[in-house]
């Protein structure tokens, strides 16, 4: 059931700077109320919310949740203390929605090699996996370590 609400382009206390740190995040983001229904979404949340709602209108929450999730979306609770105050969906870029689990493990590696410092301890702490299973990875994915201390795929052989 659709409803009758257009999207709204803003939270009712959400400052210019707030917007403006939402509309620059590369993923979508929609945020509900409590009640279900759209607060704000940036530009990727709206191309996300009217992909198949020809009228402009915004889909009924328990339409709109199964939907974003169908695309990849993370759902998490927003609280403030002792309550909480709504959710919000992430919703992955387009380009990473065609990836596959083990791209999106790799890249994961990398980023957090590269966020350590190349310090194999601290990334598989990080990643919560043992550092045999982290050197497995980086052999299995082809990585190996530059002198500047960041990853690459190794050359072919």
């Amino acid at each position: 059931m659709a409803s009758n609400r257009p999207l709204t382009q803003s939270l009712p206390s959400l400052t210019p700077l707030g917007r403006a740190l939402l509309d620059s995040i590369r993923e979508g983001v929609v945020v509900f109320d409590t009640d279900g229904h759209v607060l704000y979404a940036n530009q990727e949340g709206q191309r996300s919310i009217n992909n198949g709602s020809p009228n402009g209108n915004v889909p009924a929450k328990d339409e709109l949740l199964p939907r974003l999730s169908a695309m990849g979306a993370r759902i998490l609770p927003l609280r403030v203390p002792d309550s909480q105050a709504g959710a919000a969906a992430v919703i992955p870029p387009k380009a990473d929605r065609g990836r596959t689990l083990a791209e999106r493990e790799r890249q994961a590696i990398i980023d957090t090699l590269e966020a350590t410092q190349g310090k194999l301890a601290e990334t598989a702490r990080r990643l919560g996996i043992s550092r045999t299973t982290l050197w497995r990875r980086l052999r299995e994915y082809g990585l190996k370590q530059k002198n500047e201390g960041f990853w690459r795929a190794r050359a072919a052989s």
